[in-house]
């Protein structure tokens, strides 16, 4: 069974309603990002309860979220291929789309852990609120499970791996100029397929089909293109 890598970023996420930062000139839902998003806000800076308080908002709103299209084409490629979805995104959407191999590169934005504990003892928090006060049995203050700018990112060797055994390679609703995107597509093996599925022009050095649509119709077309 050929192995297919998803690498999927906002763009697939932004037809089901979630918005992202680089769409709107560095804000995020009207917050500075690097209020919000950064290491140094939440250790340095003192900014919990604000940080708190907008990833509570991200988590209440997508909880009124669906899967797309797309994402739900990317969950029946199992059904002929072995596929593992690596993803830029922390919605859960590719979970709740029915896609069982998932690599998060930026966490998951319904998982917390303690703010001094180890990246991978997170667990589920579903859709429910972080407060100040909130701890683990250690002591440690709930944190979002999310990798912020100036934060090293744990799976992104993970991720190159599966890259490099991948026969096909499947990039959605994120540029070749961004990374990680950008450094991952260059693990590909010699003769792997890749295929980029964005409306936007891409100047990339890499070599790539490129399917420009949006991700739910760019996904429709390429699964007629990878029928067995």
């Amino acid at each position: 069974m050929k192995k297919i890598v998803v690498l999927s970023g906002a763009g697939i996420s932004a037809e089901s309603g979630i918005k992202t930062f680089r769409d709107s000139d560095g804000l995020w839902e009207n917050y500075p990002v690097e209020e919000v998003a950064t290491y140094d806000s939440w250790y340095a800076y003192g900014r919990k309860a604000l940080m708190l308080k907008f990833y509570n908002e991200r988590r209440t709103d997508l909880q009124t979220r669906e899967p797309n299209l797309a994402h739900k084409i990317v969950a029946e490629l199992e059904k002929d291929f072995e596929v593992t979805v690596v993803t830029q995104n922390i919605d859960d959407l590719h979970e709740r789309a029915g896609s069982s191999r998932i690599i998060h590169l930026h966490g998951e934005l319904t998982k917390a852990r303690g703010e001094y504990a180890d990246y991978y003892t997170a667990t589920s928090i579903g859709y429910n609120d972080i407060k100040l006060g909130d701890k683990t049995p250690e002591g440690d203050q709930l944190r979002p499970h999310i990798v912020w700018f100036g934060e090293a990112v744990p799976e992104l060797e993970k991720a190159a791996a599966a890259v490099q055994k991948a026969d096909i390679l499947i990039i959605i609703g994120t540029s070749l100029v961004v990374y990680p995107a950008a450094g991952l597509v260059h693990y590909a093996k010699a003769g792997a397929d890749i295929y980029l599925v964005d409306p936007k022009d891409v100047a990339s050095s890499a070599r790539f089909t490129h399917i420009k649509e949006k991700a739910t119709v760019g996904m429709q077309k390429l699964k007629d293109i990878l029928k067995p």
